[in-house]
């Protein structure tokens, strides 16, 4: 008979591991990086999404900055469909963006997150910080992203 999986990670314990990875980071303005990832996961728990969805949404980043390995990933106390998400939000070095959208739409669960990622990245007062070129920049890279993911409006 084999043992018993370990317990999920509850959402509080997700939180904190990724508070914890990702301290001492901070966004494009300079601020915590833990914002941001709170930011998301707020955003998806108000567009109903699932717990699963919600874990997925504070470690959306980790494995993309360095923050935990895919091995990490592989064995952690998560339920699969939130390691796909994770994994379908990992943009990969020099990868097209047709590619990591296309892969975003294939995998159930992924598109809230990053819809709740885009527009938290995409708030004009986040934007209103940078330089105008780096504002232009990423808004124009925002926008082609939810084109390419199929949606529409702000």
């Amino acid at each position: 008979m084999e043992p018993a999986a370990p317990p999920l990670l509850s959402l509080a314990e997700v939180e904190a591991l990724a508070r914890r990875v990702h301290s001492g980071q901070t966004d494009k303005a300079g601020r915590p990086y833990a914002e941001h990832l709170a930011a998301v996961a707020a955003g998806v728990r108000e567009r109903g999404g699932s717990e699963e969805q919600i874990a997925a949404a504070w470690l959306h980043d980790a494995v993309e900055d360095g923050a935990l390995s895919r091995e990490w990933l592989a064995g952690a106390a998560l339920s699969a469909p939130a390691k796909a998400m994770i994994l379908a939000l990992t943009k990969r070095a020099d990868e097209p963006v047709e590619e990591y959208t296309a892969r975003i739409l294939a995998t159930p669960g992924a598109l809230l997150i990053k819809e709740s990622d885009l527009a938290h990245n995409a708030d004009p007062e986040r934007l209103a910080v940078l330089d105008a070129p780096t504002r232009q920049r990423l808004t124009e890279k925002y926008a082609r992203v939810r084109a390419l993911l199929g949606l529409t409006g702000p």
